[in-house]
């Protein structure tokens, strides 16, 4: 079992999630709506941290909540936490073993605000300190880049948003559409091996995401910082306008994730600019046929797909075009050099 199986265990994994856990996800509805709760005090690290900034659009959006992503060293090192009140406090970890991330959890139950852990690990320090736990099932994930432990914390934020939603339940019907969406994007795993190969002397890129795949453009990066080495920096298309965008000249890379939906224009736009006026490399997930036409390495989606749960499918094949990159390099993608599958931070 490695990295690729991982990765084509997705579909199952959001499967058994939504069957295992939606009573406990209606469970932190009732928590969130009985204490009146009016935003999020949200911790996590990495891979984690990128499920924290979906959390933040789609808990927003959908459901009015304010989400603050903390600062764990206000509390472990600087030792002047925030006040927490009125506050639902939330930890995603997917080991459920660092420090500082436990540590939030632990002051917002010393304040006596509620708590919440967004975990692999439900006996973990984590789920011990929280007032109510949410087991993602991914099952072991034993490659170093997290996959599926990433797309499940994605689906159990999404899960709780539609909970939260009660007069909404054709969201429910979105989810449980999830995995088949996430099948026919596996199925580019071939054209992808053979995309990724004329990548394989990049030394640098940006990735583009806007709104709710603010964090696609996160995880993207990271997982070719951790298994390729690029350097891959993550911008919005807002914000890369605000001066990145010096960085550009004919042929640098840019990958861009441009989904149908509300920000899908501004992405647009920019990367019409980047093609017209800078001639850059493109690499281009989007389900419009347009867009796709702008790259040089497009990567359709379905379509149909709702925005607010696209990030659970845009990120597959980002998934796999870094894997076979990785492999392209000559890179392990089970065990990337200087970095470790549970990384503890105080």
């Amino acid at each position: 079992m490695g990295l690729h199986d991982e990765i084509f265990e997705q579909p199952e994994v959001i499967r058994r999630l939504l069957r295992g856990q939606r009573s406990q996800v209606q469970e932190a509805a009732r928590l969130i709506r009985r204490h009146g709760i009016r935003y999020a005090f949200l911790a996590a690290r990495g891979t984690s941290d990128n499920a924290g900034r979906y959390a933040g659009y789609l808990w927003g959006a959908h459901n009015s909540l304010a989400v603050a992503l903390a600062l764990p060293s206000l509390f472990t090192y600087y030792g002047t936490p925030p006040s927490l009140a009125n506050s639902l406090v939330v930890s995603i970890s997917q080991s459920g073993k660092s420090p500082d991330i436990i540590s939030v959890l632990q002051e917002g139950r010393r304040q006596g605000v509620p708590t919440m852990a967004i975990t692999n690990a439900p006996d973990s320090p984590l789920a011990k300190a929280a007032d109510l736990v949410i087991d993602i099932m991914a099952g072991e994930e034993k490659a170093v880049a997290a996959s599926k432990t990433y797309t499940a914390q994605l689906m159990a934020v999404a899960m709780i948003s539609a909970a939260l939603e009660t007069d909404r339940p054709e969201r429910w019907d979105d989810l449980e559409q999830a995995p088949e969406w996430m099948e026919a994007v596996l199925k580019l795993d071939n054209d992808l091996a053979i995309q990724a190969q004329r990548y394989r002397y990049m030394e640098q890129c940006v990735v583009i995401g806007r709104g709710f795949n603010y964090a696609t453009a996160f995880e993207w990066s990271l997982k070719l910082k951790e298994l390729t080495y690029t350097i891959a920096d993550p911008y919005s298309s807002a914000d890369f306008l605000h001066g990145p965008l010096a960085l550009v000249t004919r042929g640098f890379p840019v990958l861009a994730v441009a989904p149908s939906g509300a920000v899908f224009e501004t992405v647009r736009d920019l990367l019409v600019k980047l093609r017209d006026q800078f001639h850059a490399e493109l690499v281009v997930i989007s389900d419009d046929p347009e867009v796709l036409q702008f790259a040089q390495t497009p990567i359709p989606l379905p379509a149909g797909i709702p925005e607010w749960i696209s990030p659970l499918i845009t990120i597959l094949p980002a998934q796999l075009f870094v894997y076979h990159l990785t492999r392209a390099r000559g890179y392990s993608t089970e065990t990337p050099r200087s970095i470790h599958k549970v990384t503890e931070t105080n």
